[in-house]
Order: structure tokens, then C-alpha cells, then sequence
């Protein structure tokens, strides 16, 4: 269960808001960083952000804090609240105790202490947020005036609770942003699924199965497609994952590798609900995308994967797509259709994406090593309501 921490930054401070701006907004590099890790963090924060530069914030080195601090592990929950506000939530990627990083980072501006910020963090996924810290409270169980200080975390019974009811704090929090309703689900409602075999993980083409790709119209279409919706994220900035067997025919048919070593994400769940989808986007521990390619197959399979997902995380927030020939649009419809799938309202969540739209996209930015977002594949999808 992870942890939920908070730090609080009293409004109109004017040397937190400088130090926000250097090293939460702007962001480090890690080659400014290097010096002051160890080997093992370098090579953690070089596997999460890669080139990117690095959200990085800190506390002083009180009792109080340490203890706190000690606490913090990969992955928990990070929240930096200014006044009644909360001005950014983000996860913790690392940390480190290094008074000579905190110089390096932040300078005391008033001159007044010596004293630095040396129990740094470092956060993946930053989102400025600005949502009232009074809706928090509500959903974590605080009363609505609870009064936040300094570096906090959240009780472990409250944690219980929340995790009882909800799946993410993230999706949470910006489903309460936008306004939307939250959906609370039951522990009951997550069943452990079988963890795959060494030989599903470790899965080889041999020669003749790269040959029976290459000539196979069938295969190899739901192949060409998977790597396109590979590149075109890659131009979009995100991280890429395919299932393990899958990454096997792209590395071959395609040279490409650069694959992440194993699928990570912020949210308290077996693995093999996500890393059996047929491409996803994401950025560092967060979601971004998921698709599901059905180029022959039943639709309905793809559409159980998502509806484990709805079940299982009912207030994720990143868009769900059925990858499929155009003419497949009304037999997407049908499936949409489905009792089971109306009740999980599951037609308001999935969207469908021609191949036609996905080759349109891929046309326009064929030029282009970025550019692309998200958004602009939700434009080209349609909602089949």
C-alpha cells in the first residue's frame, strides 16, 4: 500500500516559490545531479526519465522529518499544497539524504540560516493541479478545516480506508478536478491473476515464425499496426510498451528494442491487468493511453480487457481505444452493446480508432520526430454512442 505524502507551502512565500520554480517547474538535469548519487539511483532515475530533466524538491533535516522520511519509498504519493491548495501532486521516483545536493539546488535566499533542505525527493509524473485541499480531505477522511503543516504524511488507518474504497489517488484527484463523479469499488473486486510462465516472458521467434510473419497477411497487419501506434508514441513523447512476446516479432521485423525492462505504474494492481494490452502509452509510473488491436479477432476480447480494467480501477482517467478496420465499426458498436458492458458503461470510456485514421496520423507526421499528442489521436477516435 503506498504512502500519501504531503507537504505544505505557506502562500506568498517568496523563497518556496523561487526554489518551485527552479527545481519542480524547470526541472533538474540529471547530469546536474549525477555527481551527488550513488551509482544504483543514477541508473533507477535514468531508467524512469530517461533524458528528461527531473522534478526535484526537498525538507529539512529535522527528527520530525526524518522520520517521516524514512517512510518514503518508490511510487508513494507525493502532494505539495500551497495555503488552501493544492498546487502540484506528483510520485516519488527516489530520494536521497545529500546536503551537497540541496546546496547545489536551492540557496538559503535570506541568508539568515545555514540550515538546507537535505532530505531531497525526487518526483516523476508532476501535475500542477490547483484543486482545493478541502476535497482531499473529504475523500482521504480529514475534516474539511484540517490544518496542514510542514512535511506530513497520511495515517495508515485513513490509507486503509481510502484504498478500501477507491483505486488511485491520482485519477482521483482528477476526476475531482474536472468535476466528475468518483466510483468506489470493492478489495473483493481484484482478483490476483496467475503470474506468466518463464516461457511466455522469454518467448523467441525462430526463423520460419519471422518468415510466416513476413508472408502472412493476417499476422503481419496487426503487427504493422502495433508498430505504428509504437512509433507514433514514441513521437508523441511517451514511453512505449507491448506484451513481452509481441516486443520479440517488433525487435525483429523492426529493429526496435528500446522497450521498458518491465511494466511499472502508480497504481496498486497485478501487472497483468495492464501488460497484456496490445500497446500503451505512458509516461514514466502514469498511463497516458491504452489500445487494443483487433484486426480479424473476436472485438469482444479486446473490449473484456478493458472492461477488467473498468472493474478493477473505476475511476482511471487516460482514454481507451479499440484499434480496428474501418468497416469493423459497427461490429464494435454491436459488442458495445452488451449487457455486461452497459452496465460498466463501458461505451462512454472506449473509443474507436480506424486504421485509416491511424495511417492519416501516421501520413501527417512522417516528417516529424515530435508533435504529437494524446489529444490529437482522441480527435481522430469516435465515440460509438
Amino acid at each position: 500500500m503506498r504512502n500519501i505524502f504531503m507537504l505544505y507551502m505557506p502562500p506568498k512565500n517568496y523563497e518556496a516559490q523561487v526554489h518551485y520554480e527552479d527545481t519542480i517547474k524547470r526541472r533538474v538535469p540529471l547530469d546536474r545531479l549525477a555527481p551527488y548519487l550513488s551509482v544504483e539511483l543514477k541508473v533507477r532515475l535514468k531508467e524512469i526519465f530517461g533524458s528528461r530533466p527531473i522534478a526535484v524538491w526537498g525538507s529539512r533535516n529535522t527528527d520530525a522529518n526524518r522520520r517521516k522520511f524514512d517512510q518514503m519509498a518508490i511510487r508513494d504519493d507525493m502532494l505539495i499544497v500551497e495555503g488552501e491548495t493544492i498546487k502540484l501532486l506528483g510520485i516519488v521516483a527516489g530520494k536521497i539524504i545529500s546536503p551537497d545536493l540541496s546546496r547545489e539546488l536551492w540557496k538559503n535566499l535570506k541568508g539568515d540560516t545555514a540550515a538546507g533542505w537535505d532530505l531531497v525527493y525526487f518526483i516523476a509524473n508532476p501535475r500542477e493541479i490547483d484543486l482545493e485541499f478541502s476535497s482531499f480531505c473529504r475523500v482521504i477522511g480529514y475534516a474539511e478545516n484540517f490544518h496542514l503543516q510542514g512535511f506530513s504524511i497520511v495515517a495508515q488507518e485513513k490509507l486503509v480506508e481510502f484504498y478500501d474504497q477507491y483505486d488511485d489517488l491520482y485519477d482521483i484527484l482528477i476526476r475531482l478536478k474536472q468535476g466528475e463523479s468518483l466510483q468506489k469499488r470493492s478489495p473483493a473486486q481484484v482478483v490476483p491473476l496467475p503470474e506468466p510462465s518463464v516461457k511466455d516472458l522469454n518467448t523467441e521467434l525462430k526463423q520460419d515464425d519471422v518468415e510466416q510473419v513476413l508472408t502472412s497477411d493476417l499476422v503481419s497487419d496487426h503487427v504493422k499496426m502495433q508498430w505504428k501506434l509504437v512509433s507514433l508514441g514514441l513521437k508523441a513523447g511517451e514511453k512505449v510498451w507491448v506484451p513481452p512476446s509481441d516486443q520479440t516479432k517488433i525487435r525483429r521485423l523492426y529493429e526496435y528494442s528500446e522497450f521498458e525492462p518491465r511494466f511499472v505504474t502508480g497504481i496498486d494492481l497485478p501487472t497483468g491487468y495492464f501488460d497484456n494490452i496490445d500497446v500503451i502509452w505512458k509516461e514514466q509510473f502514469r498511463i497516458d493511453a491504452a489500445f487494443e488491436i483487433e484486426n480479424s479477432t473476436a472485438i469482444y476480447s479486446g473490449l473484456l480487457r478493458f472492461a477488467d480494467l473498468t472493474i478493477v480501477a473505476p475511476n482511471t482517467v487516460y482514454p481507451l481505444f479499440i484499434v480496428a478496420p474501418g468497416e469493423r465499426r459497427s461490429q464494435v458498436r454491436v459488442q458495445l452493446q452488451r449487457p455486461s458492458f452497459q452496465q460498466l458503461k463501458l461505451d462512454s470510456k472506449v473509443r474507436f480508432l480506424s486504421y485509416e485514421a491511424i495511417e492519416e496520423v501516421d501520413r501527417f507526421f512522417a516528417n516529424s520526430s515530435g508533435g504529437l499528442t494524446v489529444d490529437i489521436i482522441q480527435g481522430k477516435a469516435e465515440r460509438l454512442t
